[in-house]
């Protein structure tokens, strides 16, 4: 009967929209060529939703429509299909999709998940809701490191469920929580939708990331935030955690210097047992390792802060003779005409038009990355241009000093350093103050699990974010590093290689053919005159800016019931993003606009996917119902999450333009 009432809805869901084209092409006077575009719009849908496979629906309909537009010229169509699937190979930006996903399949082997829950369970075991919190942080770390939203769900469905019904967590409150928290992989770089929504639409990947980092940050903690809220406004949807749920079991021979129950200091106990008699039946080397462990944070303080210091004290230094700045994450003038990040020539038009014929050849080779406002060549006195476009006399012995930006002078370190140096100092003494033998065993446990995927994800996002890598090239430095971690873990074998292999390349495969396909359908659909015909109609409603944004969010909500993230953006992106010039839009900002509303897409039913990766691990007694119900708060927070975006947009655009100047 379940499945019944599915199937109802999904063909109700499909009749509506063959009846709203059918009405389309019988209320116009005229049928245009457009209608036809949206004609094959509706039917593409429909034909995804009947379950045929998308990258082949979206070739054949295109096919079909162009050789129509063509007037049933063969030739033609086939030249179009080719040139589409030239122009999608040819894409640089693509490159970084296998190797992500490589990476995310080798983290996901070296077994990590388990290490990772438990020790942030138990750090954060007095939270209200701590299973729950625990849950979500681990699915925030673990998919920044994976990014692969199926194998986060799964993997957390098998070792949080069990945890949580045990624990006493309703039902819909742990399946919302594993599935909104496994999600958090599609929004929060490295994402393969960030690299998808870029080669769509014309936007720097690297720009994207920046812009991301924070509202998937935001996002999680409003999913904390709204766990740990309900644990304590409603304890019986979430007890908290019992005294032997909370237990750290310690080593022996550190039992043997430590109180039963492990509350003793460890720097004190540690100290007391080197140098009395209480370490008799202790070797000195455990001991000093112990008391090492204990330190390194103090260590890591030590040397990150005499780093910053001798950063900020150091003088400016310019190359002599530099005529030029280059923008951040930017390489020289003559490779950035290599290519580098931008999607090839008829990108910024959304990917509808035909491909570009032989004769324009030349003009696309006319339209080269132009240099950043302010970047020109110097003038003719002499003088270079300083990181604020201010022109400035230089400097006779190389070193440039500061302007009045407010910076301090070379070798006098900003306030804001030492107000940094003092909370992280006190931060440090509350850390020692509290520092039991129990919570060195915890940070212990999250040095071997949390910290290597922390230093693996920054290495990654860093370099990318930073200038130092194209996403291509950090993509490739995160595979090793996932090789490494299989291997470190002793997790690494031939077989594991070889499957990691096979699901990169068949996840690759899907992803590219998509792209073949979108490009083959958003010709024919420039070629019928759908985007005219849309861009009409939605200049003709006279909308402002927010009226016209929340009218694309609803569609791509709405959407994201029948369908998934690929198909959303491949193939109503090149649609919507040609408008949003006539409403002064930021590509980057409607970006990451979409990337937050696209989490709809795997918590919205009937096309749930999360709920069935976790319907595929969870007892019998569990419903797919109830995993609905407990997805639908989290999908309140997703709205909340837009409408902040919306409202202060600098959550997602200010990273992006202190680092990149836009």
């Amino acid at each position: 009967m379940k499945v019944r009432k599915e199937l109802w809805f999904g063909f109700s869901l499909m009749g509506l929209i063959v009846a709203g084209a059918l009405y389309m092409l019988v209320s116009v006077d005229q049928i245009e060529r457009g209608h036809i575009g949206l004609l094959m719009l509706s039917l593409v849908v429909v034909a995804i939703m009947l379950g045929f496979p998308t990258a082949f629906t979206l070739m054949g309909m295109g096919m079909i429509f162009t050789w129509l537009a063509y007037g049933r010229n063969t030739t033609h169509t086939l030249d179009l299909m080719v040139q589409a699937a030239y122009k999608t190979m040819a894409n640089d930006v693509l490159i970084a999709i296998p190797l992500f996903v490589f990476m995310g399949y080798l983290v996901e082997r070296a077994n990590l998940i388990e290490k990772l829950f438990r020790s942030i369970h138990l750090m954060l075991a007095r939270v209200p809701g701590a299973l729950g919190v625990a849950t979500i942080v681990t699915c925030a770390i673990f998919a920044t490191a994976t990014g692969i939203v199926g194998a986060v769900v799964t993997l957390m469905g098998l070792l949080a469920m069990p945890a949580m019904l045990r624990a006493g967590y309703s039902i819909q409150l742990t399946a919302g929580t594993i599935t909104a928290g496994g999600c958090l992989g599609i929004l929060i770089p490295p994402s393969v939708l960030l690299i998808v929504y870029g080669a769509t639409a014309g936007v720097s990947v690297v720009q994207l990331y920046a812009g991301a980092f924070f509202p998937g940050i935001m996002l999680a903690g409003l999913y904390v935030l709204y766990v740990v809220v309900l644990a304590k406004v409603k304890p019986s949807l979430a007890p908290p955690l019992s005294a032997e749920e909370r237990i750290v079991h310690l080593p022996p021979l550190t039992q043997k210097i430590t109180p039963a129950d492990g509350r003793g200091h460890a720097l004190a106990g540690l100290l007391a047992a080197l140098k009395g008699s209480r370490n008799r039946d202790v070797p000195t080397g455990y001991l000093l390792r112990q008391l090492f462990m204990a330190l390194l944070p103090a260590l890591l303080f030590a040397l990150v802060a005499i780093g910053t210091y001798r950063l900020q004290s150091a003088p400016v230094a310019v190359e002599a003779g530099s005529t030029e700045l280059t923008r951040m994450g930017e390489s020289p003038a003559e490779e950035r005409h290599s290519g580098g990040l931008q999607e090839p020539p008829g990108a910024e038009s959304g990917g509808l038009q035909e491909p570009p014929a032989a004769e324009s050849a030349q003009e696309a080779d006319d339209q080269g990355v132009k240099e950043p406002p302010g970047a020109e060549a110097p003038g003719e006195g002499g003088q270079e241009l300083s990181a604020d476009g201010v022109k400035e006399p230089p400097a006779a012995d190389g070193v440039r000093e500061p302007g009045n930006g407010g910076a301090a002078p070379a070798g006098q370190v900003p306030l804001g350093y030492w107000i940094g140096l003092g909370v992280g100092a006190a931060a440090l003494a509350v850390y020692y103050a509290m520092l039991s033998f129990a919570r060195l065993e915890v940070f212990k446990m999250l040095l071997t699990s949390f910290f290597p995927l922390v230093i693996l994800i920054l290495a990654v996002l860093g370099s990318i974010v930073l200038g130092l890598a194209t996403p291509t090239e950090a993509a490739a430095v995160g595979a090793l590093g996932g090789l490494v971690l299989a291997v470190a873990y002793r997790q690494f074998s031939m077989p594991m290689l070889k499957e990691s292999v096979f699901l990169t390349a068949k996840t690759s495969a899907m992803v590219c053919w998509l792209f073949v396909g979108s490009a083959i359908f958003s010709a024919a659909f420039a070629l019928l005159g759908g985007q005219e015909l849309v861009e009409r109609w939605v200049l003709s409603m006279d909308l402002t800016t927010t009226q016209f944004l929340v009218l694309t969010q609803v569609i791509i909500f709405i959407l994201g019931w029948p369908l998934e993230w690929t198909e959303i953006i491949v193939i109503f992106m090149p649609i919507f993003i040609p408008l949003l010039d006539n409403f002064n839009v930021d590509p980057l900002f409607f970006g990451l606009l979409v990337a937050l509303n696209l989490q709809t897409a795997f918590l919205s039913p009937p096309v749930a996917m999360s709920a069935f990766y976790l319907k595929g691990v969870s007892p019998p007694h569990v419903t797919l119902n109830q995993i609905f119900l407990g997805m639908m708060p989290f999908m309140g927070i997703q709205i909340i999450a837009i409408v902040l975006l919306y409202i202060w947009p600098q959550i997602g655009l200010w990273l992006p333009s202190v680092l990149y100047a836009r």
